[in-house]
């Protein structure tokens, strides 16, 4: 499946601070869930504000452990999410899962699963 290795590559980046990059890999519409804050970001440039907002404050890592089909063509990733304070205290260190809408080699959208 093309769209793990996509997603995978995707986290990569998003571990490595590469923001313009996984941007890219989006639809110039994006709906993005604000972990954070709550509801989705609508479009590039709102994702881009949202993620210099977080990485202000925090320092997060997701690692994808699991990747499954959902309905609607979707993919779920099950993530150990760690994240650290600006300092490197550990705030949270969990098992979350991410839900992705891919269409013609972009992320449509991306969700949260009971967020």
């Amino acid at each position: 499946m093309d769209e793990i290795e996509f997603l995978k590559d995707i986290y990569h980046r998003f571990n490595t601070r590469e923001m313009e990059s996984v941007l890219a890999a989006m639809h110039e519409d994006v709906m993005w869930a604000n972990g954070m804050e709550g509801g989705h970001e609508h479009g590039r440039d709102a994702v881009r504000s949202y993620w210099t907002r977080q990485w202000a404050m925090v320092d997060p890592h997701v690692e994808p452990v699991g990747f499954s089909e959902g309905p609607q063509d979707q993919v779920i990733v099950e993530v150990h999410q760690v994240v650290h304070d600006l300092n490197g205290s550990r705030l949270a260190d969990q098992m979350v899962g991410h839900i992705f809408t891919i269409e013609n080699g972009l992320i449509r959208r991306f969700d949260i699963r009971g967020a």
